[in-house]
């Protein structure tokens, strides 16, 4: 179990902008494959258990018991668990001091509480085996909590999972915090057929389990029908209550658990759709992935082997991995070689002793030392990278992204790596995989000058993983004709996860064009319910929550209100539909929960500003500037509450510092020019719209705001060359059709 931070990158379909509203116009359905919907949640009875598939199923049994899949949650057992608590063990973990001991009552924690003050916390049961494992505290409400303080069974130490974070008390991520209840964040990955059964009244769980730990039926669906069948046929073939898990299917079920994803139901099932169920976290714009697609934050392999080569050539887990014990099916070079020595078409040829160019049996001869280097997570437990990427130094100096060489050759500098990859592959480093990750990379970080190749990657990429990251990336762009004529085109993409970030890119832009909202319509019959709801979220504004798509938009909502960014969600949904008391009190919840998190300070001033409570969207936004002193939108948005406050000189001075943040941030710029304005520094004021200028040549505002500032100086011609150049960016522009009048006039 690890809890990440940054849920703001995971949630990428939330959105803070208020917009105006657009027209819901009647849905046109189309000729495609029946939508997914949610069957009938099967019942606890309809599952046997695992020991009961012991008899028939011997040796896969077996293999699975000693797995760590079979001990992903337990109950505390005194016989399994004892060294870890007696002699009683003194835990230092940043400025704090803990103890785990043996007590009359049982194993407890004594450590810091929801109060601050430490206390004696019973423990109840275990999650992950090794390298770590951690302990259910059960708490109010029917939650558990999991504890950040976990111990290593092969070093028999206790050691905290942040490191140094030193988190404390009433932060989202300690684990006393949401962050850490184990209801929301970890039951459903280590139990069989969890059911969270969040309930909002009361703020309270009663979370269901078909079985401790992940068994059998995690993978093979409910078997009791199976069972009661064998018993009446013994030995005999054709049992009608099976339904085998196809081989993409069961790709999807190992996703439903080894993916950084977005819950949408809560109800997956083996045998589902992944994409009905769960949207994916992406190497776009969040910082979970580098732009080549190697792992930066945890995202448990799924993610990783979608982007690769490998899971485009037709590969799925269990060819490498044996289902029943996770291991893999060969140890070593051996298994790369199955498709790699003979070759197995896709596969290219590969001789090991002239590939590796590193001696047989060290470090670097191994196939996976280079393609799927290890990141360690929660201090204890490293992982392989599956995304098969191939190291290239010279994406480390040009944009910092990790290479495999460097990871294992410390003491040498990064020129030395390049030269040696250079020596032993020369051009062939120069792959479409170099190529794509400069484009990515550069638009990760706004470059205007990567927007034509990045839209090539989107109508070009064969791999439709790739496409859709392209997608998410154009967000900023879309409101460009090209690229909304684009993006409307990605929504009719064969692959439902490009189909979806086309419409999740479309969102911003959405309420301002009709054309958009006919084609999100459309997509509201999409066979996936990813790819629906998130044309249902763009649509929010005035979609029928009555309607099948509203209900569906709603029943996602609701599955992840428990937590902030769900709150959040939910209050901005509210806000852009003009419905403040019911926004304001999601919003409030959200900073409650989170209290640390700039973006829900931010979405609670938009809040109090609608309910002309400035002073008080002031406050909330410095807050937000704190905890995100880097941020350059949030500056911005202070400096605009600033500005609503009449406090006309400090809008400046923050404004300011918004554009030194990013200097490529032409509505900060923009904003700028009209404060020095109304500050009376005209020149300033011009200085700074040519500059914004200079950034967004799309905006007719921009030239329109200098062409006015220009009139009021008597600088007639530029004032009129100014306006010009808006109409050309928008002819139909009529406030700078009437200025060029006022200005023709005698």
């Amino acid at each position: 179990m690890s809890v990440q931070k940054n849920w703001l990158g995971c949630a990428a379909i939330l959105a803070l902008a208020i917009v105006a509203a657009l027209q819901f116009g009647p849905r046109t359905p189309k000729t495609t494959a029946p939508r997914a919907t949610t069957a009938p949640e099967p019942p606890i009875a309809a599952f046997g258990g695992s020991p009961s598939c012991a008899a028939c199923h011997k040796e896969e049994f077996v293999l699975w018991q000693k797995s760590h899949h079979a001990s992903a949650e337990r109950r505390l057992s005194l016989a399994r668990d004892s060294s870890a608590f007696s002699p009683t063990r003194t835990i230092r973990h940043g400025t704090q001091i803990s103890s785990a001991q043996l007590t009359p009552r049982g194993v407890q924690l004594h450590t810091a509480g929801i109060d601050g003050r430490p206390e004696g916390f019973a423990l109840e049961r275990v999650i992950g085996v090794a390298p770590l494992e951690q302990f259910l505290v059960p708490s109010g409400g029917g939650r558990f909590q999991v504890t950040e303080l976990a111990f290593d069974p092969q070093r028999q130490d206790w050691f905290d999972v942040y490191g140094n974070e030193d988190r404390k008390p009433g932060e989202w991520g300690h684990w006393t915090g949401r962050g850490m209840t184990w209801n929301s964040m970890c039951a459903a990955c280590h139990n069989t057929s969890v059911r969270k059964n969040y309930l909002e009244p009361t703020d309270s769980y009663s979370t269901t389990l078909a079985e401790m730990s992940v068994g059998c039926e995690s993978c093979h669906g409910p078997m009791a029908a199976h069972n009661r069948w064998q018993a009446a046929h013994p030995n005999q073939a054709g049992d009608p209550t099976l339904r085998p898990v196809r081989r993409q299917a069961m790709f999807d079920v190992c996703g439903s658990c080894h993916a950084r994803r977005v819950e949408l139901t809560g109800q997956f099932r083996p045998g589902d759709n992944f994409s009905d169920h769960f949207a994916l976290v992406l190497p776009d714009e969040t910082d979970v992935f580098y732009p080549d697609g190697q792992v930066r934050d945890e995202d448990f392999e799924f993610t990783a082997f979608e982007g690769s080569r490998m899971h485009a050539a037709g590969i799925r887990c269990i060819d490498c991995h044996e289902p029943h014990s996770a291991q893999v099916r060969i140890p070593g070079n051996n298994l790369c070689m199955v498709c790699h020595a003979a070759p197995a078409p896709p596969a290219p040829k590969i001789d090991p002793a002239t590939h590796s160019h590193h001696q047989a049996g060290q470090p670097g001869d191994s196939c996976a030392d280079c393609h799927m280097p290890q990141t360690l997570y929660m201090q204890r437990h490293a992982r392989h990278d599956h995304g098969f990427t191939i190291p290239d130094p010279l994406l480390t100096k040009e944009f910092g992204i990790p290479n495999a060489c460097s990871r294992c050759h410390t003491n040498q500098s990064l020129q030395w790596v390049l030269q040696a990859a250079d020596k032993w592959y020369g051009q062939r480093m120069e792959r479409p995989t170099r190529t794509r990750a400069r484009i990515l990379a550069r638009a990760r970080a706004g470059d205007d000058k990567a927007l034509p190749e990045l839209l090539g990657l989107l109508k070009t990429e064969t791999n439709g993983f790739w496409r859709a990251v392209s997608a998410g990336l154009l967000r900023h762009w879309a409101d460009a004709p090209q690229i909304t004529s684009a993006l409307i085109s990605s929504l009719r993409d064969p692959d439902p996860l490009a189909r979806a970030l086309g419409a999740r890119a479309l969102e911003p832009v959405a309420p301002d064009n009709p054309a958009i909202q006919e084609s999100l319509r459309n997509s509201l019959e999409d066979p996936i319910r990813a790819v629906r709801i998130e044309a249902e979220w763009a649509l929010r504004r005035t979609i029928d929550t009555n309607s099948v798509p509203g209900r569906e938009l709603m029943t996602y909502l609701a599955y992840n209100g428990d937590q902030p960014p769900g709150a959040f969600q939910l209050g901005v949904f509210h806000l852009d539909r003009g419905e403040l008391n019911p926004a304001m009190s999601y919003l409030r919840r959200a900073v409650d929960w989170d209290a640390r998190s700039a973006p829900l300070h931010e979405a609670l001033a938009t809040g109090l500003s609608l309910e002309q409570k400035q002073d008080e969207a002031v406050q909330e936004l410095e807050t937000a500037c704190a905890l995100a002193p880097r941020d350059a939108q949030c500056r911005f948005k202070l400096g605009l509450a600033l500005n609503e406050d009449g406090q006309i000189e400090k809008a400046c001075a923050v404004l300011k510092q918004s554009v030194e943040l990013d200097p490529r941030f032409a509505r900060g710029w923009y904003n700028l020019g009209l404060a020095y304005n109304s500050c009376g520094k005209t020149q300033e004021a011009i200085e700074s719209l040519v500059r914004a200028e200079s950034i967004d040549d799309h905006s007719p505002d921009i030239p329109f705001a200098r062409a006015t500032i220009l009139a009021r100086l008597g600088r007639a011609d530029q004032a009129r060359a100014a306006a010009r150049r808006a109409l050309e960016i928008q002819p139909a522009y009529t406030q700078a059709t009437q200025l060029l009048e006022m200005l023709s006039r005698p």
